[in-house]
């Protein structure tokens, strides 16, 4: 107890500059992937898409955020190795906030869509591994994120393609598309409106139900949802009965009034996305803060440490900052470098990576939502053939994909030693 009354202040200030640069990390990186499609298809224009994004990420974090959070991040570590010297989990938490956030800080003047998920994995076991020992990692945990690298891309790709491809058979390929659009697609709007919906209610407001002992069922956030998806259709309708078709446009570009339809279902997927995320995401940064701060001020470690609500106000405002900065670049190599996207393209990704997201909240399954939307992109890019890919780009993706763990890691251990010499 003695270190932490010495060295505390020291340690909770280092903390929150290093959990708010990570989460600056998330906004330019992550979250400018929830809103490269809605850019890149042309139905938001940057601007836009940032002002929306800051408004419903910041809301998404601050309100939906507040889950208590394990004190070691999602059970990668085993607390009981670290009983005796806590000050260890200090030094290593702090050190994964700065390796992450510095990844990230590369990853995103780079233009790549990187994880910050596995960025903040990667960095705590490789505190973890050389700082403490290969049994204070829980093998299993990182197996499962390695499998979630090849399944949520996977299947986002297959939902988006059968989307798009459904699009084409119902709509764009058909003799008349502004008819059959008008027809169809309340159909499309109820799908996001319960889709998105779930993503918000199953994964984003969870432990906002839980701190208030509401216990909501699977099902029942299934039946809120379906509500929800019909409202949407119907407000989708009053919209789309307001659209009017554009015959002098339509002579160079037959999909032009049909494209307009998309363009407004787009902007309400992105506000939807951008609010489950920041519920969701917020927590990579603010989450080894809140354990580092519970550590210091108990000076033992616990079983959960409560988040408190200037925590989530400082991963908020971080986030936010970071996608008004940097967020453009991973935009632009979501949204136009991988495949060129149009509002229904675009539509079919977000709906493809927001069911993904679902399935995977359902079975409990970890994914990446930077994995899952290029993936979505991908999978909309092969409906029309795999000349429409930039390959090239994709192969950077992936690339930067493979070293984000060992780079996360490699950063974390320089840093742990750095601390402890330090502090002793």
């Amino acid at each position: 107890m003695t270190f932490f009354a010495e060295y505390g202040q020291v340690l909770i200030i280092l903390a929150c500059i290093f959990g708010f640069f990570m989460a600056w990390g998330v906004g330019a990186n992550d979250v400018a992937n929830a809103m490269g499609t809605s850019v890149g298809s042309k139905a938001l224009t940057i601007k836009q898409a940032i002002l929306i994004a800051m408004v419903f990420e910041f809301m998404g974090a601050y309100l939906a955020g507040g889950e208590v959070t394990a004190t070691i991040r999602k059970g990668i570590i085993d607390a009981s190795t670290l009983s005796d010297t806590p000050q260890y989990l200090v030094y290593g938490m702090m050190s994964a906030l700065l390796a992450a956030g510095i990844w990230l800080l590369i990853a995103s003047i780079m233009g790549w869509p990187v994880s910050t998920t596995h960025s903040i994995v990667g960095a705590i076991v490789g505190f973890a591994l050389v700082g403490i020992g290969s049994d204070a990692v829980k093998w299993s945990k990182i197996w499962q994120i390695v499998a979630s690298w090849v399944a949520s891309p996977l299947l986002a790709g297959v939902i988006s393609f059968s989307l798009f491809r459904s699009v084409q058979y119902l709509i764009l390929n058909t003799a008349d598309p502004f008819a059959n659009a008008k027809r169809y697609i309340p159909v499309y709007m109820f799908a996001v409106g319960f889709l998105i919906s779930m993503v918000t209610i199953v994964k984003g407001l969870k432990h906002v139900f839980d701190d208030s002992g509401i216990t909501l069922s699977f099902g029942q956030g299934a039946f809120y949802s379906a509500v929800i998806g019909i409202l949407v259709a119907m407000v989708g309708s009053y919209f789309l009965s307001r659209v009017t078709r554009d015959r002098e446009a339509e002579k160079d570009n037959r999909f032009y009034s049909v494209e307009k339809v998309f363009a407004v279902l787009m902007v309400f997927t992105a506000c939807s996305m951008a609010f489950a995320h920041g519920s969701n995401d917020v927590a990579n940064a603010v989450g080894p803060l809140a354990a580092i701060i519970s550590v210091v001020h108990s000076g033992e470690i616990g079983s959960t440490a409560p988040m408190p609500s200037w925590i989530l106000l400082l991963g908020g405002i971080g986030i936010v900052i970071g996608l008004g900065t940097y967020g453009f670049k991973v935009m632009a190599t979501i949204g136009r470098k991988i495949t060129e996207l149009t509002p229904s393209r675009g539509f079919a990704a977000e709906l493809g990576a927001a069911s993904t997201v679902v399935l995977a909240s359902a079975t409990g399954i970890p994914v990446s939502t930077t994995h899952t939307l290029v993936g979505a992109v991908l999978g909309v890019g092969l409906a029309r053939g795999i000349a429409a890919l930039n390959l090239r780009v994709i192969g950077s993706i992936f690339m930067s994909w493979l070293v984000t763990l060992p780079a996360g890691a490699g950063l974390a251990i320089l840093f742990f030693f750095f601390f402890k010499g330090i502090f002793g």
